[in-house]
C-alpha cells in the first residue's frame, strides 16, 4: 500500500532566534500567532501525529490538530548542549563540535548522534510504509502497529527530524543532512512505501486567500 508521510516543522521560537540547541523552549507568541494563520492551509490526514516537545505539540494546538505525542519523533536529543547557543559551544568545545559534524556516530554531547537519530527516524518512516499500518516508536526500539486510516500521516516534527526523514527516504549519503535547510512552518511530503520513497520537497504553509 502506498502511504502519504506528511512532515510540518514547528513554528518559531526564541530558541530558533537566537540559534540555540533547543532545549524544549515553547513557541513565542509570534511563532504562535503564525501557526494560527496557517491553520487552513494545513492538509487532512487519517493520522495525526506530534513530536512531544512543547514546541511541536504547541504548534500543532495552534494550527487546530488533534494530534498525538509520538517517541519515535523526538527531536534529536544533544545532551548537555541542549539550550545553549551553537556559537557558545563552538568557541569552548571546538574539537568536540568539530568531531560531532565530521563523524556520523560521533555524540561528544552525550545524547544522541546523527547516526542513530537517523535510523530512529528511518525506522518509523519506514514502519508508516508497511501495510496499512503506523509504525509508533514505543522507546525501545520496537515497532506498534495501529491502524493509520486513509493510509496518510501528517506529522508536526521537528526540523531535525524533517531532515532525517529526507536522508532517508532518499538514501542520501549521511552528510547531507548539514546541507538540508528546514524553515518553520514548511510542509514536506513523502510517499510510498519502505525502501521506495518520493519527496516533494518543503513548501511554506501559509493562509488561504480571501475571495
Amino acid at each position: 500500500m502506498t502511504v502519504r508521510v506528511m512532515l510540518v516543522s514547528p513554528a518559531m521560537n526564541a530558541a530558533l532566534r537566537e540559534a540555540r540547541f533547543d532545549g524544549d523552549a515553547p513557541l513565542d507568541r509570534a511563532g504562535e500567532r503564525s501557526a494560527r494563520a496557517a491553520a487552513g492551509a494545513v492538509p487532512r490526514s487519517g493520522t495525526v501525529l506530534s513530536g512531544p516537545s512543547e514546541r511541536c505539540l504547541g504548534t500543532a494546538a495552534a494550527l487546530g490538530l488533534a494530534a498525538r505525542a509520538e517517541p519515535a519523533l523526538t527531536g534529536w536529543d544533544l545532551g548537555r548542549w541542549s539550550g545553549r547557543r551553537l556559537d557558545e559551544v563552538g568557541a569552548a568545545e571546538p574539537d568536540a563540535v568539530a568531531a560531532w559534524i565530521g563523524d556520523p556516530s560521533a555524540a561528544p554531547h552525550g545524547g544522541e548522534s546523527l547516526r542513530a537519530l537517523l535510523e530512529r527516524v528511518g525506522g518509523w518512516l519506514d514502519g508508516t510504509g508497511a501495510g496499512n499500518t503506523l509504525g509508533t516508536g514505543n522507546g525501545t526500539g520496537a515497532t506498534d502497529r495501529r491502524d493509520a486510516g486513509d493510509g496518510s500521516v501528517l506529522a508536526v516534527a521537528e526540523p531535525a527530524v524533517v531532515r532525517a526523514a529526507v536522508v532517508h527516504a532518499l538514501a542520501l549519503p549521511v552528510e547531507a543532512f548539514w546541507r538540508l535547510d528546514v524553515a518553520p512552518l514548511v510542509l514536506t511530503e513523502l510517499s510510498g512505501r519502505s525502501g521506495r520513497w518520493n519527496v516533494r520537497l518543503g513548501r511554506p504553509l501559509a493562509a488561504p486567500e480571501g475571495p
